[in-house]
């Protein structure tokens, strides 16, 4: 057999560079020893995901391989990094370049937090997602978090910052919310410079309880950030998330959620903002696998330069799911010539009485507004700008937490103001 080339050759190489990594440094990475030898002998045999696998088909990873990332050190952040980390109240959790910083990070009550070491859980599968076993070898810190049944353990958040010290990190983080509780995490990952984030998040979500998971994304100009949730969510509970992705010169977010019980329902709502040749996609797995489950998905996309966007997203409905109601919904502002979206719905439904639906659309800024706000004596930029803000509002709409969304909203209108 020829040995591999092209990108497959740097895909090889890298994987061997990170498994030679581990074996450098296994006696000395904290956790179970014997997931992470199992993990490595994943990565060493299987690699990293490839052009030739349908999941990867729309995101190359070879820029990814052919980058070089030192092992995580400790470090400060800047106080410009540390300004970046908006004013909302809560708890903090602060990691930087992928580990737990105490003298940035607040102490909770009423809820068990522990830090120091890879939160693996049982949800994550190492075995049929490459990334996830380059974070389960390589993992060197994350947070666990315990909320008691009944308990609404309010916001917590979950910072990761990076030096932009051309260093890659793996964090681990496990939630695990009783019967009836409740939790806001929201979820930030910000930085400076190329280095590599690789996160792997998995939550429980017990009978009747709540989490919500807002997420921004607004690494550094040349950091690569492929982040992998799961989440499984029990008889009347809900996983309601939002993803926004502003940074990064490429990025994955994938998410799994499985809807276990009756009434469970799982909000996988996004908006992806790029520009120059930023490159970023969203890819999510919904398992119906319990009469009377739904499922929301609208995902948003502004795409501008030479960026490049992706939606890949699937609902699986088990054969007893009966009464799903699902829903998937994907929409592209191309405002350039040469930006590209590249959108996937799919629906594997084996249950005979279900309401799934899903759509795509893809287009530029309806000419007729802009000329209706031009008329009126509104400049070019604000015009597109308000056109913008209102193309995003829908998938805006269902975050409830004001400083979040306010937060968002200001991101959004920073990230508008740089590109024009």
């Amino acid at each position: 057999m020829s040995a591999p080339s092209g990108p497959l050759a740097a895909l090889k190489a890298a994987a061997d560079a990170f498994v030679a990594d581990y074996h450098a440094r296994k006696t000395s990475l904290p956790g179970d020893s014997h997931v992470r030898a199992e993990a490595a002998a994943l990565v060493a045999t299987q690699g990293l995901p490839g052009p030739r696998e349908e999941a990867w088909r729309y995101t190359p990873l070879r820029p990814f391989a052919e980058a070089q990332f030192a092992p995580a050190r400790r470090a400060e952040p800047s106080a410009a990094l540390l300004a970046r980390i908006p004013a909302i109240a809560g708890t903090r959790l602060v990691f930087v370049d992928g580990r737990f910083h105490s003298e940035l990070s607040g102490v909770p009550e009423g809820y068990r937090v522990t830090t120091g070491e890879p939160a693996f859980g049982h949800l994550a599968r190492p075995a049929e997602e490459k990334l996830v076993a380059l974070n389960t070898m390589l993992a060197e810190d994350g947070a666990a978090i315990h909320v008691p049944a009944g308990t609404d353990a309010g916001t917590i958040i979950l910072a990761s910052l990076a030096t932009g010290a051309a260093v890659g990190f793996h964090p681990r983080h496990h939630i695990v919310l009783e019967a009836g509780a409740t939790l806001t995490l929201i979820d930030l990952a910000l930085g400076d410079g190329e280095y590599l984030s690789n996160p792997v998040l998995t939550f429980e979500v017990a009978a009747g309880a709540t989490v919500t998971h807002l997420r921004t994304q607004d690494e550094g100009a040349g950091a690569f950030h492929l982040s992998t949730v799961y989440a499984e969510v029990a008889e009347g509970g809900t996983y309601d998330s939002f993803a926004l992705t502003l940074g990064g010169k490429l990025a994955r977010m994938e998410v799994h959620a499985r809807l276990a019980g009756p009434n469970a329902a799982a909000h996988l709502n996004a908006a992806q903002l790029l520009g120059a040749s930023q490159h970023a996609d969203f890819t999510t797995i919904v398992r119906h696998d319990a009469p009377n489950t739904a499922s929301r998905q609208t995902v948003k996309n502004v795409l501008t330069g030479r960026s490049r966007g992706v939606f890949q997203g699937k609902i699986e409905v088990a054969r007893i799911a009966q009464k799903t109601d699902g829903y998937q919904m994907n929409q592209a502002l191309l405002l350039s010539p040469q930006a590209e979206m590249d959108s996937k719905p799919q629906l594997q439904i084996y249950a005979d009485d279900v309401k799934c639906s899903h759509g795509a659309t893809v287009g530029a800024l309806d000419a007729d507004q802009l000329f209706y706000l031009r008329s009126r004596g509104v400049p070019e930029a604000e015009a597109r700008a308000i056109l913008v803000r209102a193309f995003l509002s829908e998938a805006l709409d269902p975050i409830t937490h004001e400083e979040a969304r306010a937060a968002m909203e200001a991101a959004i209108a920073a990230w508008w103001e740089r590109r024009e």
